[in-house]
């Protein structure tokens, strides 16, 4: 069967169309919010006689997914072809507010998605379904595909330790699609509020050759400027931690998220040090040497030295592939072979404008895989046995979530 996304189906399902008779919409979208023709799915919601798109909303990087690098705020405008308002959800505030649900009575929610806790139009998600239920509104997912697939992998968020990366106590990479994981956060929480999800059709995470992304049915849109292949998707919910540490992950580059680097490493003695302390890591995909020299952020225009990640073609085996650990390891792998290497960002640097915890900790959602590292006698055998008790925790409860 052919796949069909959310918004594909709505858009030629009168159907279900018809529930939206008499109400006014607004979309939650961005440049990846686009049909199975490559329409942008305001435009073509905005093109049908019985959905009257009255206001639209972008998330971090903007609806026109112009803002390159993070924490680069965008402004309220109004499309200069529909004349209707599109308000940021990332600038002066985070969460949609009354002004920018007046205008609307069901919000469809439209955003691809990585399936990593920390790509933020996941807790976009968690606030629009939050204020909703404020505000009386009703919230539509059109769901996606997670182009991670169905693996999960990564410590879980700890209570207190919610931010705007952090939406809730999950892991790291969460194996759902939005749709789920805005039931089950629904469920979770206990919110009453109205939710649908617009399932997808012929959509198999588990099947080759895409697991997850169907690579021989739709092109690839950058969700977000650096969220520029499949390969990066898979990666992200790994290599998303160096934002957190004096690494480059590779932006100023053509493989921004895909590349782990310094000027001080050796990419060989990196990488044959990951393989002498945790070998079945590093399964899954290939780590090649690489070298780079960033144009801009960390290290612009000074050689780096580190890997790419290659979780693709053959090199990639979805079961085995664990992104998160493939960083921690590189980590951990750095710090033994440089024990003063000033790896971690510092308090000075406040990551998605929370302080007082260093930058990793707000990426992880606790202190934890940054005292694993720094702890000279902790082994992945430690982390094991930790990962290994949050993730069976959630596929317990995130399993009876899944729509496909």
């Amino acid at each position: 069967m052919s796949i069909q996304f959310g918004i594909d189906r709505l858009l030629h399902d009168d159907t279900l169309r018809a529930e939206l008779s008499g109400r006014r919409i607004g979309l939650v979208g961005h440049p990846a919010s686009v049909t199975a023709t490559l329409d942008h799915s305001l435009y073509a919601l905005a093109a049908l006689d019985d959905v009257n798109v009255t206001c639209a909303l972008g998330p971090q990087h903007g609806m026109r997914g112009d803002k390159q690098d993070n924490m680069i705020e965008t402004e309220d405008y109004r499309d200069p072809d529909l004349g209707i308002p599109i308000f940021s959800l990332y600038g002066e505030h985070r969460r949609p507010t009354a002004e920018m649900f007046e205008p609307l009575d069901v919000v469809l929610y439209d955003l691809q998605d990585l399936g990593c806790r920390v790509y933020t139009y996941l807790t976009t998600l968690v606030y629009v379904i939050e204020e909703a239920a404020r505000y009386g509104k009703a919230v539509w997912v059109l769901d996606r595909p997670n182009p991670a697939g169905r693996p999960i992998d990564g410590l879980t968020l700890r209570p207190g330790w919610q931010s705007f990366v952090g939406a809730a106590e999950f892991p790291m990479v969460h194996g759902l699609t939005m749709g789920e994981l805005g039931a089950w956060y629904i469920a979770s929480k206990q919110i009453d509020v109205e939710y649908k999800v617009i399932k997808m059709t012929g959509y198999t995470p588990n099947e080759g050759p895409g697991y997850g992304w169907p690579v021989s049915e739709r092109a690839w849109v950058n969700p977000s400027p650096n969220a520029a292949s499949l390969n990066m998707a898979r990666a992200y919910g790994g290599t998303v931690m160096v934002e957190g540490a004096t690494l480059s992950e590779g932006r100023g580059t053509t493989r921004a998220l895909e590349v782990i680097g310094a000027p001080a490493l050796k990419a060989n003695d990196l990488i044959t040090e990951m393989q002498r302390l945790a070998p079945h890591w590093l399964t899954g995909c290939k780590l090649r040497p690489a070298w780079f020299e960033p144009t801009f952020h960390k290290h612009a225009g000074q050689l780096c030295e580190g890997f790419q990640i290659h979780a693709e073609l053959g090199f990639f085996d979805p079961e085995r592939f664990k992104p998160w650990r493939v960083t921690a390891l590189a980590f951990k792998a750095i710090r033994n072979l440089y024990p003063d290497y000033e790896l971690w960002r510092g308090l000075d640097f406040k990551y998605e404008y929370t302080e007082g915890h260093p930058a990793i900790d707000i990426i992880n959602g606790s202190d934890e895989l940054r005292l694993w590292v720094d702890d000279p006698n902790a082994t992945p055998d430690d982390l094991d046995r930790q990962l290994e008790r949050d993730l069976s925790a959630w596929h317990d409860q995130s399993s009876a979530f899944h729509l496909y």
